[in-house]
């Protein structure tokens, strides 16, 4: 197996547009997939998330396709995405390499108003990476044909069954020619995906370079039992420890209201689930790659391929129902061979339900009864000064945008994810007229901003976080909040 990608067989102009981005070796699935893909074999791929899947099968997508004639509403390369998001971040890796070879690649997806896909579509575009509902619905208006897909990619298809995706993926790959190249990508190759392996694959060249539960060992399980009268202020504590944050919940409007919460108490924070509209969605993730936002709270929309680096803590403020929800929501961290936290946030009901969790996702947690944000085990799993900004977060949101888009992915009965509706950005709460950047220090209460108000002050440092060592735990150590917060007060409205 080669240690680059010149000697895997990739053409040197994309090898050195890589290596302008600082990626020179391939990862364990690139290294396993390439060739066979470059040869034109159909392809079935398994490997985690974060593994590297994308470049496993851009690269050859790119190299095959070459330069060609456009021909208007018939893209000759397929790809297929659960969300929007990663479809979008499909297209951001797939620019710059379609670029070095005078190709156009245009994203299809709901929430959106579909007239700017429309007018690509007609003045023709090499390659759609699309998310199906949108896609179908384009076909039947007429405005899209995949009657000339030389190359077609499933990505992520586990997820896809999980969305009940697979009867309009199914119908879109019967649209497809027989004669064109078939990738299929997925972290695990249950829920169906067999079903789609067989019928559309012809002896594909299998690859599994990682296990599902395989990063695991990059990452440091927590279970912290609290009250509930406690969550809040122990999730308050972590989050506004340095570095970049992800807090999970089960729910759009447990999402949407902690992310509320978070930004009350001074954490610069950002929300992502279903009931954004898309201009939010892009505008949150933006703001949360960037820093100003240093906590991301989301339901499991943002478990699936999402990439963003150094992501040090992975927080389960809402266990999930099942482990593979778990591991892909962890799996946010320790990416690319980095190393990472996770913490799983225990009351006194759910304590079986998290053990057979922990137990399905073949992981041995450590596990410590908390008593409240005092707690020194806190401090050695988000170490670092805890820094509050007052009033959050406040991202400039158009009037109308509050409302939300309608729309996402087609739903009903065809198998769709019925998308944004209604809810706008609940990112940030304002909080009094804000000053500039604010430290906690011990016993001093996290404060409460006025709704409404101008949010102020810089956000607090994006560094990465130490996991081992980090800053001294003999530093100033913050104290619960001077608000009560009841874990109530996020999780009433799911």
């Amino acid at each position: 197996m080669s240690s680059s990608f010149a000697g895997l067989g990739l053409p040197t102009d994309l090898a050195d547009i890589l290596a302008g981005q600082a990626i020179t070796t391939p990862t364990p699935i690139q290294a396993a997939t390439l060739r066979d893909a470059l040869e034109g074999r159909d392809v079935l791929g398994r490997g985690r998330t974060g593994s590297g899947k994308t470049l496993a099968f851009l690269l050859p997508l790119v190299t095959r396709l070459g330069q060609g004639r456009r021909t208007p509403k018939k893209p000759r390369a397929l790809i297929l995405a659960p969300t929007r998001e990663l479809a979008t971040q499909i297209d951001d890796a797939l620019r710059p390499l379609a670029a070095a070879r005078g190709l156009v690649s245009r994203t299809v997806f709901g929430g959106v108003g579909q007239n700017p896909q429309v007018r690509a579509l007609g003045q023709g575009v090499d390659i759609v990476v699309a998310c199906p509902g949108r896609l179908e619905d384009l076909i039947q208006q007429g405005h899209v044909s995949l009657s000339q897909v030389e190359i077609s990619v499933l990505d992520e298809a586990d997820h896809m069954a999980d969305l009940g995706f697979l009867p309009a993926v199914r119908r879109l790959l019967d649209q497809t020619p027989q004669r064109g190249q078939r990738m299929l990508f997925s972290a695990t190759l249950d829920s169906g995906v067999d079903v789609l392996v067989k019928r559309f694959l012809t002896d594909p060249a299998v690859h599994q370079a990682d296990s599902a539960q395989s990063p695991v060992s990059a990452m440091d399980h927590h279970v912290l039992h609290v009250s509930a009268a406690q969550r809040l202020d122990v999730l308050i504590d972590l989050a506004s420890a340095p570095g970049r944050t992800v807090v999970f919940t089960r729910t759009k409007h447990g999402a949407k209201n902690l992310a509320r919460r978070l930004n009350s108490a001074g954490v610069p924070t950002v929300d992502l689930h279903g009931n954004l509209g898309q201009n939010a969605r892009t505008r949150n993730m933006d703001a949360f790659r960037a820093g100003k936002a240093t906590t991301l709270v989301a339901t499991d929309v943002a478990a699936r391929g999402i990439h963003v680096d150094d992501v040090a803590l992975v927080v389960h403020a809402d266990p999930p129902a099942e482990h593979k929800a778990y591991l892909h929501r962890s799996g946010r961290t320790a990416r690319a061979g980095a190393t990472g936290t996770v913490v799983t946030l225990m009351t006194d009901q759910q304590v079986r339900d998290v053990r057979q969790l922990t137990r399905a996702a073949g992981i041995n947690p450590t596990t410590t009864k908390v008593s409240g944000a005092s707690h020194p085990v806190l401090l050695q799993l988000a170490p670092g000064e805890r820094s509050l900004v007052e009033g959050g977060l406040q991202l400039a949101t158009p009037a109308a945008e509050g409302r939300g888009n309608g729309g996402g992915n087609r739903g009903s009965s065809r198998g769709g994810n019925g998308g944004g509706n209604g809810g706008g950005n609940g990112g940030g709460n304002g909080g009094g007229n804000g000053g500039g950047r604010r430290r906690r220090p011990a016993g001093q209460g996290a404060g409460q901003g006025g709704q409404g108000g101008q949010g102020g002050g810089a956000p607090k440092s994006g560094g990465s976080r130490s996991r081992r060592g980090g800053q001294s735990r003999g530093q100033s150590r913050p104290q619960s909040s001077g608000r009560a917060h009841s874990a109530s007060d996020f999780s009433r409205g799911r």
